[in-house]
């Protein structure tokens, strides 16, 4: 490591201020500071040093992430093999099948998403952000394993472009990159981000269905039941609780595991990253409306008003959405009671959309994008309501 360090310390007076390569010195610095730690130290005025800095930070985002990951792996490759009629099939062969599946986008995305941020790095002239290292990872576990590689290219250059850059950048931008790549995905190919075929992988010309089987989503079959009993039609669909826990369904690449979305959140918050308070928000706010639905379930012809609560929490995105993107603490609520609002409108609206939306059984995506741009707004009413309640009690 020393001769590599001696040779970033022989090439970087190219790269400062009147060099040569002066304009692709936000390049040089990403490349050095991911090998080294930096010897710059802040002087002048007081300040205060905290051990987890960005670098650290963003290293725990991506340890909480592994758990859903590895599932993913696993859960795609599972799906493919059970279409295609293998029985009892190996975990190591379906985390093969399911590695081959993500990294592809992984890298895709790496790459062209990575190409906007070096851009606009060296044209603002400031230091390429660790953050794309999260949103690169996040963006491919919420993508059906079938879509084609150029969509994804495309999803992510929106998001990174549209989703934050023409906001400033990271620190800046109001609505979750990763979460706008989707949705514009989803709108703009909506055959391939929707639908029974979209979430298993299947080679058409090589494989052969088997009589019977179907690729259909837990949300997708709760959204089509009429007749009352949605838990009854879930379990005859093979969807168990315990299979919606495990993730052992099929659904987009790496947030279909209650569990490891779980370890990811003890994760986030011992290390303090995420808020707790956003993620019980969702939690309560998705419990209340759904009880009050399972109160009006009889008296409508809805059958996902009867849906339990709890099959709320393990169903479609939800725990993947309550961990990893409504805590995401540059687009969500930053203010103690901000948190708790912002998570619990959150819950609200991912209920109200899968039941009253027939159309949309998701819901978890457009329900955080919505919150995103309402959150400066609920942090603005906290702090002016803390301001006039503190001018209250300084003039009595």
């Amino acid at each position: 490591m020393r001769l590599i360090a001696d040779l970033f310390d022989k090439v970087r007076p190219n790269f400062e201020k009147g060099g040569s390569l002066e304009f692709a010195e936000p390049l040089f610095e990403a490349t050095e500071s991911f090998l080294f730690t930096t010897d710059k130290v802040t002087e002048g005025k007081t300040h205060i040093r905290d051990y987890l800095e960005t670098k650290r930070l963003m290293s725990m985002v991506v340890l909480a992430v592994v758990p859903c990951t590895l599932m993913a792996f696993y859960n795609t490759g599972l799906q493919r093999l059970l279409a295609t009629g293998v029985a009892n099939p190996s975990i190591l062969k379906a985390m093969g099948i399911g590695a081959m599946v993500f990294f592809p986008l992984y890298i895709i995305t790496l790459i062209a998403g990575g190409f906007w941020e070096v851009l606009f790095a060296i044209v603002r002239k400031h230091e390429i952000n660790e953050g794309f290292l999260v949103t690169s990872l996040l963006f491919p576990l919420i993508l059906p394993p079938t879509l084609p590689l150029w969509q994804a290219a495309i999803g992510i250059s929106f998001g990174v472009v549209i989703g934050k850059e023409v906001f400033g950048g990271t620190g800046m931008n109001i609505l979750n990159p990763a979460l706008t790549a989707r949705v514009f995905l989803f709108f703009t190919y909506p055959s391939n981000m929707s639908g029974d075929k979209v979430w298993i992988l299947v080679d058409s010309a090589k494989d052969k269905l088997i009589d019977g089987f179907s690729g259909a989503t837990p949300l997708a079959v709760a959204a089509a039941e009429t007749g009352g009993n949605v838990v009854a039609a879930l379990n005859k669909a093979g969807f168990t609780y315990s299979k919606l826990f495990f993730g052992l369904i099929p659904g987009s690449i790496g947030e279909t595991s209650a569990l490891a979305c779980l370890i990811g959140a003890v994760i986030l918050i011992w290390v303090g990253i995420a808020s707790w308070r956003t993620m019980v928000g969702c939690i309560l706010g998705a419990t209340v409306v759904s009880t009050a639905f399972n109160f009006l379930a009889p008296a409508s012809t809805n059958a996902m008003l009867s849906l339990p609560f709890y099959y709320h929490f393990v169903m479609g995105g939800f725990a993947f959405g309550t961990v990893f993107m409504a805590t995401d603490p540059v687009s969500s609520a930053t203010t103690s009671t901000g948190k708790w609002i912002y998570g619990i409108l959150i819950g609200v609206l991912v209920v109200i959309i899968r039941c009253v939306n027939p159309a949309y059984p998701e819901g978890m995506m457009l329900a955080i994008l919505l919150m995103n741009a309402f959150a400066p707004l609920i942090d603005h009413f906290v702090a002016e309501a803390n301001i006039k309640g503190r001018k209250k009690r300084a003039t009595e």
